[in-house]
């Protein structure tokens, strides 16, 4: 059976709007008073942005953005009373006041008109009079679309820019040149790669060799803001796509250099996989082992965890290549590289003890390991186990089918040792067999830190040799103890 033929632009144009009238109409308890309320003192009220787009691709949440010819004093009198929550989080001095009305968390804006002084990506707010001057500034013209929203609850659809042509055609375009869009605001180029991502769009060829020429202007901007854009990347439903252009572009250099160093030269007498796409490969596949949401966790460990490679490959005699404690390596470039983008403490480490973990299954072979080296498998990973399951098994991408099967099957053994022993032993909770008070007893130690000691040496003990007898625990202990003087 065939696909059925791609609908005319004009008929899917009329069907994405007909659809977005209904999501929106079933808004009307929240639409039609504010227009009602706008109209009622001379205000015009737009829903607008992401929201627009959204509504039209069928996508929309509950976060609703609108713009308004009303000041800020006026819109925060307006909602006074009828909101059921009114805050400002500072964005009342540009223009923005934030509520929430039912379910809907709203953020209604006045008409914008603001100048960049190019060196920060601060603008100097300026309120504007029309709907179109505010369009204009935006950053996408799939973003520039607006509805206005009447007294008498109807919708009007408003396109000046062309944002409708460019959401059927897939393609992110800015509404000005795309030179003065990304000198004003920098940000945008990375947004760019995130919306293709997200959308699954491409990049007008315009704003690809804006992006090209200008990535470097990517420095001026804050760390947390790039990491808040990088996340939503990977978290997007097309993230490798985005990565490629970040890549592509040079981008990635400036914020993520050690991503596109994976795109290691091969050459005739020594080969290997190709670093970069079998890392987006096992991007891919870790995405399709997710249970719901995007694991950030997990995505961001599929990307990075070889990224030791290059600063690890040797040239083996016999035309091998080797990339020996990568996974070290990598997990320290991980803590280095999250550290710079102002990820949190937890975040950084559970992505770099990933990496660092990727790679012990492969010492498994046929099932070699004793149920000690399984425990410490356990305990090693502790939380991340079900995230190590997946990245190993995102990180087979052999293109021979009985290697791979085997793979699978041997990991498949190596979980059913797991649970096997976990059912037994409780490894969640695994703790030496004597406590601190038994071992400052028996070995007639003072709280300190030889306590301590002695207890890493018994938690050490209990994960070679699993449960131990109270007896066998004293008397290793003791044995232990006479070694250490």
């Amino acid at each position: 059976m065939t696909d059925p033929a791609p609908l005319p632009s004009e008929e899917r144009r009329t069907r994405l709007l007909a659809a977005a009238a209904v999501t929106l109409g079933g808004l009307a308890d929240v639409l039609t008073p504010l227009g009602e309320m706008f109209a009622a003192r001379g205000h015009e009220l737009y829903l607008v942005g992401g929201s627009v787009r959204d509504a039209v691709l069928g996508r929309l949440g509950t976060d609703l953005d609108f713009t308004t010819s009303a000041r800020p004093e006026q819109v925060q009198e307006l909602m006074r009373g009828w909101a059921d929550h009114l805050w400002d989080t500072g964005g009342l001095a540009f223009g923005t006041v934030s509520a929430a009305k039912a379910d809907q968390q709203l953020e209604i804006t006045t008409f914008r008109s603001d100048s960049y002084d190019r060196v920060s990506r601060n603008p100097e707010v300026t309120f504007g009079d029309t709907l179109e001057g505010d369009l204009v500034r935006r950053d996408f013209t799939v973003n520039a679309m607006a509805v206005k929203i009447a007294a008498d609850g109807s919708l009007e659809f408003v396109d000046p820019l062309g944002g409708m042509d460019a959401l059927l055609a897939g393609v992110l375009d800015t509404p000005a040149a795309p030179e003065d869009s990304f000198h004003d605001d920098p940000l945008r180029m990375l947004r760019a790669a995130r919306f293709v991502s997200q959308l699954g769009f491409e990049l007008a060829p315009r704003v690809r060799t804006a992006i090209e020429a200008m990535a470097g202007e990517i420095d001026r901007i804050t760390a947390e803001r790039v990491r808040t854009e990088l996340d939503k990347l990977i978290a997007g439903a097309h993230p490798i796509d985005g990565i490629n252009i970040m890549c592509e572009s040079g981008l990635a250099q400036r914020v993520l250099p050690e991503v596109p160093a994976m795109k290691l030269e091969i050459d005739e007498h020594h080969q290997h996989k190709d670093v970069y796409w079998h890392s987006l490969t096992v991007l891919r596949q870790a995405i399709d082992l997710e249970d719901g949401d995007p694991d950030l966790v997990l995505r961001w460990a599929a990307l990075l965890h070889d990224i030791g490679k290059p600063d690890t490959k040797r040239n083996e005699p016999g035309g091998g290549v080797s990339f020996h404690h990568h996974e070290v390596v990598g997990a320290k470039m991980v803590r280095k590289r999250m550290r710079a983008l102002k990820y949190p403490k937890q975040f950084t480490e559970e992505v770099a003890r990933l990496v660092f973990l990727h790679l012990r299954f492969h010492g498994y072979g046929k099932g070699q390991w004793t149920d000690s080296a399984v425990r410490r498998y356990v305990t090693d990973a502790d939380e991340l186990l079900p995230r190590l399951h997946k990245l190993v098994r995102a990180d087979c991408t052999t293109r021979n089918k009985r290697r791979a099967a085997a793979l699978q099957a041997t990991y498949d053994e190596l979980e059913t040792r797991i649970e096997r022993i976990q059912q037994e032993e409780d490894l969640a909770k695994v703790r030496p067999d004597l406590d601190g008070n038994a071992i400052m007893e028996l070995l007639g130690l003072p709280p300190g830190p030889e306590v301590g000691k002695a207890w890493r040496f018994l938690k050490e003990l209990r994960l070679d040799r699993g449960p131990l007898t109270r007896e066998e625990a004293e008397a290793a202990l003791l044995e232990w103890s006479k070694s250490q003087g």
